[in-house]
């Protein structure tokens, strides 16, 4: 919320109270949540000069350390929440501000021309890329609260746990309903992703979310949760990653070992088993002991 604040201030040239009337629209749809109300009500709050207050507030964020507990605990069990991770990080980015004040006069970018788009449309578009990254780092949290209960043997009543979300917690959000009704209908679900609102929902937007993160990249205006969004999306979508590619380059530095594909499976490179392959015909024939994939 505060980028997008960021986007429509120095994209489109908005005030604080007109993106918090913005924001009080997006709160009677899909984007009805506890963060936006507040944000709204942060918006509106002038000082007593008549200016709005957070406009004089350091830009700094503090943190307590939750989002890193939560991006340590997915690297320690391999699942991709990207977003949590990515947005502890842009809380220490924000904390070097003095650094971020040299770097401001040394490092160019791109100038922020006027708008010369649909302002609606812009508009509308942000809110699409605002929903599509939320629905993300929902599939993401319920990814690792999955993948835990599987490492610890736990048993978790998710469509509770969205239940218990819905009141009395910051993350509190209209759609955490569709949440708990994707889980009692399918208990064993994947990821919300594969549910059918939620598919629906993710595709509806992708228009708009890349248009956002396209303009935006041009402007120099940075995204980080939107941009590491689309990241993940698109890449949980592709079939074929680069990663073969990148375990080659771990066998031919550090003999760490590959898988081959079951469709190039060979008596010389069978398949399932961890093979290593002497790349230079210089070197020996010692693999690593694990794989780590």
């Amino acid at each position: 919320m505060a980028v997008i604040r960021t986007i429509l201030k120095r994209g489109l040239g908005i005030n604080e109270a007109e993106i918090g009337d913005i924001f009080t629209k997006w709160n009677t749809g899909v984007l009805d949540s506890f963060l936006m109300e507040i944000t709204r009500d942060i918006l509106k709050y002038n000082d007593t000069d008549g200016t709005p207050l957070v406009t004089k507030i350091l830009d700094q964020a503090g943190q307590k350390g939750t989002g890193k507990w939560t991006a340590i605990n997915a690297l320690d069990l391999g699942m991709p929440v990207t977003l949590i991770g990515e947005a502890v990080f842009a809380r220490c980015l924000s904390g070097i501000k003095a650094e971020r004040v040299k770097a401001s006069k040394l490092l160019g970018g791109p100038l922020i021309e006027p708008f010369k788009g649909d302002k609606k449309q812009f508009i509308d578009d942000l809110e699409q890329a605002m929903y599509a990254s939320k629905l993300i780092s929902y599939a993401q949290g319920f990814m690792l609260m999955r993948e835990a209960a599987k490492e610890y043997g736990w048993t978790l009543n998710y469509p509770s746990i969205a239940l218990m979300w819905r009141g009395g917690c910051i993350i509190r959000s209209v759609f955490l309903a569709e949440i708990t009704k994707a889980f009692r209908a399918e208990p064993d679900l994947q990821n919300l992703l594969f549910n059918d609102f939620f598919n629906h929902a993710i595709h509806k937007a992708q228009p708009g979310w890349r248009r956002i993160i396209a303009q935006t990249s041009l402007w120099g205006i940075p995204t980080p949760a939107f941009s590491t969004a689309l990241a993940f999306f698109d890449g949980y979508r592709t079939e074929k990653l680069p990663a073969g590619l990148l375990q080659a380059q771990r066998d031919y530095f550090g003999a760490h070992t590959f898988r081959i594909l079951p469709e190039h499976a060979s008596e010389k490179h069978p398949e399932g088993k961890d093979i290593h392959v002497n790349w230079t015909g210089r070197g020996g024939n010692i693999s690593a002991t694990t794989y780590g994939a």
